[in-house]
């Protein structure tokens, strides 16, 4: 075992540090989660932020892990068994619990009881379980799906879901008929009646699916920017889930850009992230989404600098996304992930990943980031050179504020002590340019004063304003306006009074 590399590692969904042994309640939280989820590793005698071996006193182990044994043993259900193991990092001493995922969950702490007691990990916290996850994770124990459970809302002969039998005929040259139904497990028989299962709820243009599942839908963005406050355009995708991923992709490609370049006496195109990757991530967000979330939907938000993805649910606990070249595969919807593949949307055979990865050896300029957030998971594809420039644009904005800063002190030390005309003037202009004669109006004189005059001077020997019209200073249309700089000289105002 790398334990530097460990160390190295932030606290995660499978890691976690402790200096010492935690109290009671917190330990049994952290092994319950651990066990509902993908399993873990707590190491005592490490601190934290940053990583620090400090070891626990060697005398104390035993006693220790007895104590360790025996909250596990009484304060969890049903039983877990831990690996204890005792660690040496040089001459300090360590102990290291190890957590498998557990075969019969869930599992929750006995005081609390299953409703309240259930927990998970999300992220590196351990957050309590609501009723719709203790679901899932008796349908886990049960090796079933969401997506299989009967709907007995309504019969499958009174069950409107046309568009998806011709979608089913168009892709595979089958008809979707009784036999491919019951073959899909889309449809269950309930004492002589056939049903659908919430699979074939989703896949149908009915009411029922608006009333069940009004929230199984991708909210696309295109912000203006790089953050999620100014909107350019946006899209609800409301379908049925077999043309929810292309129609989120086709969005995409209206607004991302595809460039050019010559190699030798050939024209080659290229768009500016990898669509094969980004046309995957939103596929998988669709087929793996955990649907018995409600209130949450799937958005695809496109930024200057990035398109990120965000699907409801924790990723499926058998996959790691840092070995993406494994071809790993898991499918949380058991029903809907076959039919996708009958379909042609996605394969079976965990290649998802490694497309994806594969692409993105082709595009080095793109970083590709996941995570989760909540419960929900996430991808970015990341610009790294608009990356870069922002950085610059900081440490050019940091370094100017620093410059003026030093330059304009005194102007400063006058603001803080003592307003003046100097500083409301710029706050006037940051609305609009005006003249000598608006400014004087703005600032409830009668006529243009000397002392106006002044400062206006002042303010433009300062590059803190400058002239609308610079190559005819006396134009009748001349007004003032505000810099760059004048904004940052506002911005160090402001940052000082506080």
């Amino acid at each position: 075992m790398n334990f530097k590399k460990i160390l190295s590692q932030p606290e995660g969904r499978r890691l976690e540090f402790k200096e010492q042994l935690p109290k009671t309640s917190d330990l049994a939280k952290t092994i319950v989660a651990f066990s509902n989820d993908a399993g873990g590793e707590l190491f005592l005698g490490v601190k934290d932020n940053p990583h620090e071996v400090v070891g626990l006193p060697e005398d104390d182990l035993t006693s220790i892990e007895e104590q360790i044994s025996n909250i596990i043993y009484t304060k969890c259900y049903p039983t877990i068994i831990p690996d204890i193991t005792f660690l040496s990092e040089g001459d300090k001493h360590l102990i290291r619990v190890t957590i498998y995922r557990g075969n019969t969950p869930p599992y929750y702490v006995k005081d609390l009881g299953k409703l309240h007691g259930t927990f998970i990990r999300v992220g590196s916290t351990n957050r309590q379980a609501d009723e719709n996850i203790i679901g899932e994770l008796e349908r886990r124990k049960r090796n079933l799906s969401f997506d299989s459970e009967i709907v007995l809302d309504k019969p499958l002969s009174a069950l409107k879901y046309d568009s998806f039998k011709q979608i089913y005929k168009d892709k595979t040259s089958e008809d979707l008929d009784l036999q491919a139904l019951k073959k899909l497990e889309l449809v269950k028989d309930v004492e002589g009646v056939l049903y659908p299962t919430q699979a074939l709820i989703l896949f149908s243009d009915d009411n029922l699916r608006n009333s069940l599942f009004h929230f199984a839908k991708i909210e696309c963005a295109r912000f203006k920017g790089t953050k999620s406050e100014t909107f350019i355009d946006q899209k609800t995708i409301s379908t049925d889930i077999s043309m929810q991923a292309e129609e989120a992709y086709n969005f995409v490609l209206r607004h991302i850009n595809k460039g050019a370049t010559v190699e030798g006496v050939y024209t080659i195109s290229r768009w500016e992230y990898p669509l094969k990757a980004i046309r995957e991530a939103i596929r998988n967000a669709v087929v793996h989404r955990d649907y018995s979330l409600t209130g949450k939907d799937i958005k695809v938000a496109i930024y200057d600098d990035m398109i990120e993805i965000t699907s409801p649910g924790l990723l499926p606990p058998s996959i790691d996304y840092s070995a993406m070249e494994s071809r790993q595969s898991d499918a949380k919807n058991k029903i809907i992930a076959p039919v996708f593949k009958r379909l042609g949307i996605i394969d079976q055979w965990g290649n998802g990943l490694k497309m994806i990865a594969d692409e993105l050896k082709e595009y080095p300029d793109i970083e590709f980031k996941w995570r989760e957030t909540g419960l929900s998971f996430q991808v970015q594809f990341i610009k790294k050179e608009f990356v870069k420039q922002q950085e610059l644009q900081q440490e050019l904005q940091q370094e100017l504020q620093q410059e003026l800063q030093q330059e304009l002190q005194q102007e400063l030390q006058q603001e803080l002590q003592n307003k003046s005309l100097y500083a409301e003037i710029l706050l006037i202009l940051t609305n609009k340019a005006l003249s000598r004669k608006e400014l004087s109006v703005e600032l409830g004189q009668k006529q243009v004063s000397g002392q106006l005059n002044k400062i206006i001077t002042k303010l433009i020997e300062d590059k803190l304003i400058e002239h609308t019209i610079p190559n005819n200073i006396n134009h009748p249309s001349q007004k003032f306006q505000i810099t760059e700089r004048g904004n940052t000289f506002l911005k160090i105002l402001d940052q000082e009074k506080k």
